[in-house]
């Protein structure tokens, strides 16, 4: 054989080899099937329709073909066989309508994704769409503050505030906020009559009784079952615990910007702002500059309950598996799960007392439903509201249905009303009374809103 035969042998096999080897990366049988997550609370549901969200988490390795909801008022668990969404786009989140549907009528629906490997199915959901009759009004007021920045205590409208961030109430009624620019915290009574609770109005860092103590910049705020406030001092990057009478101590922190766990003061936190209390006294903390959830024994001591500092984005899973962006607020409800308004991703996430974290709303790529949300809390019945920097109230109700209560997103202003009349200039903070009040502190219009919700079966 001579080497002219002997090469073009050799090149022929090499040919074959890489033809081969090509063919075997692109083969079909390499594909699995996606895995996808319905998000679970619904939004937009009327008579006649719904929104469910979806992410898809892998693709499988292959390239998704269709994409949708399936749903049925029979088959508890909808398959494409069902009547089903077609959304046609290969994405990784995806917001699908449901129309056509049949007032107060029960609905389940999960969503789907399918590949040339086959298709995958989310968790099933159920839902019920609204009776002709049904409709939520909500009624938004001015509790407190004339709507020029300056500091004034007094009687309603007379009060003057400047920049106004956290918010709080107590078990009688009493309004507490945190008077961010002018670095104290206000106490407003249920009548509406404004005073100073702590701080001198001096930015600094000083423990001691409320005419003396300093802060700078407080952010967020909660209250204990035993009157005990406690206060985000972002500018300090520390936690502030004020007494009911008005002594002010540091909890945890110490005074510098970072990333430690630890007890007291050798424990650091970087821009914590959203702070919310559960019944044995645990403080837990929206580390905003680091991205995690934060926890705060009363005896000072503090852990990590969820999320890595060193990443930025939105992951489900437990503990350090989980990952934020941006986490502002935080509520606790009864039953010790965690809320977190997840600001950067344009999310709702829950975490469990085992540290599990769930998305329950939201990705940062569906920023139409939930636009930045700042702050968050829940009522008696479960029910939780959320501020939309956009410029929306909206409420998550205990049976996960998304509603708007008031505002416009994308609009800003300073107008009372109801509904979409009512326009904000970028509310941050939200709490709610025993009463089922809801107080936001509306930031640029340096006004506290009152909320008062009606709704029509």
């Amino acid at each position: 054989m001579n080497k002219i035969t002997t090469i073009s042998i050799l090149s022929a096999c090499i040919l074959l080899v890489f033809i081969t080897v090509t063919s075997c990366n692109k083969n079909p049988s390499n594909t699995t099937i996606a895995t996808i997550i319905t998000l679970p609370v619904v939004s937009a549901v009327t008579t006649t329709s719904a929104q469910l969200q979806t992410i898809v988490t892998n693709y499988g390795n292959g390239v998704l073909t269709a994409d949708g909801v399936c749903y049925s008022t029979t088959n508890q668990s909808p398959s494409i066989s069902d009547p089903h969404t077609s959304n046609g786009v290969d994405s990784l989140n995806f917001a699908s309508t449901i129309t056509g549907l049949s007032p107060n009528t029960t609905y389940y629906a999960r969503s789907y994704a399918t590949n040339s490997a086959g298709t995958a199915y989310g968790s099933v959901i159920s839902f019920k769409t609204t009776t002709a009759t049904f409709g939520i009004t909500a009624t938004v007021s001015t509790f407190a503050g004339n709507g020029t920045a300056g500091y004034v205590d007094g009687a309603a409208t007379t009060a003057q505030f400047y920049n106004l961030q956290g918010i709080c109430t107590d078990a009688s009624g009493n309004v507490y906020v945190a008077d961010s620019y002018n670095n104290v915290i206000r106490k407003i009574t249920p009548l509406g009559v404004t005073s100073t609770f702590a701080g001198n109005g001096i930015l600094g860092y000083v423990d001691g009784p409320g005419a003396t103590a300093e802060f700078y910049n407080p952010q967020g705020l909660a209250i204990d079952a035993s009157g005990n406030l406690y206060v985000s001092d972002i500018g300090d990057n520390i936690i502030r615990k004020v007494t009911s009478a008005g002594v002010v101590s540091t909890l945890a922190g110490r005074g510098i910007s970072g990333y430690a766990d630890g007890t007291g003061t050798s424990a650091v936190f970087n821009k914590p702002i959203g702070l919310a209390v559960d019944a044995s006294g645990n403080v837990y903390v929206a580390d905003k500059g680091n991205n995690v959830i934060r926890m705060i024994t009363p005896a000072g001591v503090v852990s990590t309950l969820a999320g890595l500092s060193t990443t930025v984005s939105q992951i489900d899973g437990t503990g350090t598996a989980a990952t934020f962006n941006s986490p502002t607020g935080i509520v606790v409800d009864a039953t010790g799960n965690v809320y977190v308004a997840d600001q950067g991703n344009n999310a709702v996430r829950k975490i469990t007392s085992g540290g599990v974290v769930t998305t329950l709303l939201g990705t940062n790529f569906l920023k139409t439903t939930l636009g930045a949300p700042t702050g968050i809390c829940v009522d008696k019945n479960a029910n939780i509201y959320i501020t939309d920097t956009n410029g929306r109230i909206l409420e998550m109700s205990n049976n996960n249905v998304l509603y708007s209560l008031a505002g416009v997103s994308g609009s800003t202003g300073f107008t009372n009303g109801t509904n979409t009349n009512v326009k904000f200039n970028n509310p941050l903070a939200v709490a709610a009374d025993k009463n089922g009040n809801i107080f936001v502190t509306d930031y640029y219009n340096n006004v506290i809103r009152k909320l008062t919700i009606a709704v029509q079966p």
